[in-house]
């Protein structure tokens, strides 16, 4: 699965950040630590309140 699909359905609400993490493939703390950095980049846009090729080295 294309991993920015991933990342948008985590942004989007559809997945929780540990469904996000299991279907990449990395652990959860991997997860919040990149999109922590993306977020701080600009990158990514905030998720609402309850994923890019980036993720590639992870």
């Amino acid at each position: 699965m294309d991993k920015r699909k991933v990342i948008n359905a985590y942004q989007r609400g559809l997945l929780t950040v540990q469904e996000c993490a299991q279907v990449l493939g990395v652990e959860r703390v991997q997860l919040i630590r990149y999109l922590d950095h993306e977020l701080h980049e600009g990158s990514l846009q905030h998720p609402p309140s309850s994923s890019s090729n980036a993720l590639d080295h992870l």
